[in-house]
C-alpha cells in the first residue's frame, strides 16, 4: 500500500508516522508513506503562496486549487498510479473501524490536508473520491485527521501486527468494546486478576471475554448495542 499526504506541515506528519509500529512497516517495506508540502508546488515561486481571501468576503483565508492539482499530479507521475483521494474534512462522513477496513483493500490512498478556512471547492469536485472526518469538531488543519486515518488504516495491513489476532478482537471489531485486560503481578494493591483467567480453561476464558464485551459495551456505549 502506498499512502500520499499533501500538507503545508509534513514535518509534523513525518515525525509521527515515522515512528513506533508505523515507521517499523515502512522500513520493512511493509507500506510506503509519503508526505508532499503543497507549498512546494505553488505557482508563486518567490513567496510559495498557497492560500487568498476567500470570495464573498468572511474571515480567514482558502487554500488555493492550483498547488493542490499541481502535488496530486505529481503524486501520479512519481507512483504511476491514480490514488483515491480522501479530502479530511469535518464535513465527511465519520471514520470507524469498518471504514479503516475497507480503505486497507485500497492499493493507494492520497489524503489532503485542509488549512485555514478551508479548501477551494473546485480541486475537491475535481480530484476527491471521499470526505473523512475523525469526529464532530473542528482542527486546526487536517494533519491531525490524516494522521489517525493513516495509522487506523496501516495498522490492519498484513504484517504489520504480529498476528491478526492483535486487532480481530479489538473494540469494535465486530461491533462491540473489547473484553478487560490484566498483566502481571498477579495481585496489585490488593486487587486480584480474576480467576478465570488463571483457570487455563481457553473455553471458560473466552464465555467470560465474550460476557465482559457485552457488559462493557452496555455501560460505556449503549448505542453501539442499539445499532
Amino acid at each position: 500500500m502506498r499512502i500520499d499526504i499533501a500538507t503545508l506541515f509534513p514535518e509534523m506528519c513525518e515525525t509521527v508516522l515515522n515512528t513506533s509500529i508505523i515507521g517499523r512497516a515502512q522500513k520493512n517495506h511493509l507500506v510506503e508513506i509519503h508526505c508532499h508540502n503543497i507549498r512546494d508546488y505553488s505557482p508563486d515561486p518567490k513567496h510559495h503562496r498557497v492560500d487568498d481571501t476567500p470570495y464573498g468576503g468572511g474571515k480567514g483565508m482558502v487554500m488555493q486549487p492550483e498547488p493542490i492539482w499541481r502535488c496530486y499530479l505529481d503524486v501520479i507521475a512519481q507512483s504511476g498510479s491514480l490514488p483515491y483521494v480522501i479530502y479530511l474534512s469535518p464535513q465527511g462522513k465519520t471514520l470507524t473501524q469498518k471504514k479503516s477496513l475497507e480503505l486497507r483493500e485500497r492499493p493507494h490512498l492520497f489524503l489532503l490536508c485542509g488549512h485555514y478556512e478551508g479548501v477551494d471547492e473546485r480541486i475537491l469536485e475535481r480530484i476527491v473520491d471521499e470526505e473523512v472526518s475523525i469526529g464532530d469538531y473542528v482542527l486546526t488543519g487536517g494533519e491531525l485527521a490524516a494522521m489517525v486515518l493513516t495509522d487506523s488504516i496501516v495498522r490492519l495491513c498484513d504484517g504489520v501486527l504480529a498476528d491478526p489476532e492483535c486487532f480481530e478482537n479489538e473494540s469494535h471489531m465486530n461491533g462491540l468494546l473489547e473484553y478487560p485486560q490484566y498483566t502481571r503481578p498477579e495481585v496489585w494493591q490488593d486487587v486480584p486478576v480474576p480467576e478465570v483467567l488463571l483457570s487455563g480453561n481457553h473455553a471458560n476464558i473466552n464465555a467470560w471475554r465474550d460476557e465482559q464485551s457485552l457488559l462493557r459495551t452496555q455501560k460505556k456505549r449503549p448505542d453501539l448495542l442499539e445499532k
